[in-house]
């Protein structure tokens, strides 16, 4: 029996345009505030939500629109207080910030974008409330945040990820697989992103379009039929 052969890791992209971007009940807020900057509270706006529901998508949005940089909440610990002073004039993107939040220089930036007129906007998977804090100041600053959350797709916005997932990746799927999956995959973004690469990496392996068939085949192989 031949080996089974494996596919290669091909790089694909993603659409982060403002048009790409799928706007439906769970995401309606995250949107207005994104499309209403620069009025933010205390020019911060933190944006959550679960792994793959579109915060990334959202910051690049802004962040192409405004030109702002873009750094991790990781890169912020490691920031020098001039660097953080110039970063406070302009906009900012922070990504992935969280539990282990640099608490000092986020606290001073917040101070310097106060004082020097800048806008960050932060995205996490929590709350700053479910953050473990230590620093009263930077409580009660983050305090004055707003907070706009993604939920977990409804079934509109669940067909139309998927959707998307797959044109991003150029795969081509009829009405009839995608039915398919709805009525049988969990709702939420995570689900969607995985089922879609899995997809993709059987289709390859097996040199098979992807139809109801294969579809079948990778749900009994995950145990979800």
């Amino acid at each position: 029996m031949k080996s089974e052969q494996l596919p290669l890791d091909l790089a694909w992209r993603a659409a982060h345009g403002r048009d790409d971007f799928l706007v439906a009940g769970p995401n309606k807020e995250a949107v207005a505030w994104i499309d209403r900057w620069p009025d933010w509270p205390s020019r911060f706006l933190l944006l959550t939500g679960p792994d793959g529901c579109g915060k990334t998508h959202l910051s690049h949005v802004w962040m192409e629109r405004n030109k702002a940089a873009l750094i991790t909440s990781e890169e912020l610990g490691m920031l020098p207080m001039d660097t953080l002073s110039n970063f406070a004039r302009a906009p900012l993107v922070i990504e992935n910030i969280g539990p282990d939040v640099p608490e000092e220089n986020l606290f001073h930036l917040y101070n310097l974008v106060k004082e020097k007129g800048g806008s960050v906007l932060m995205t996490s998977r929590y709350n700053y409330s479910e953050w473990p804090l230590t620093l009263p100041d930077l409580i009660s600053r983050l305090g004055t945040v707003q907070v706009a959350r993604i939920e977990e797709p409804d079934d509109e916005l669940f067909a139309s990820v998927l959707v998307k997932l797959f044109a991003d990746r150029q795969l081509q799927v009829t009405p009839e697989i995608l039915q398919y999956l709805m009525v049988r995959l969990e709702r939420s973004f995570g689900q969607a992103r995985h089922v879609v690469s899995a997809l993709d990496d059987l289709s390859l392996a097996h040199k098979r379009r992807i139809t109801i068939p294969l579809v079948r085949d990778l749900l009994e192989k995950e145990g979800q039929l």
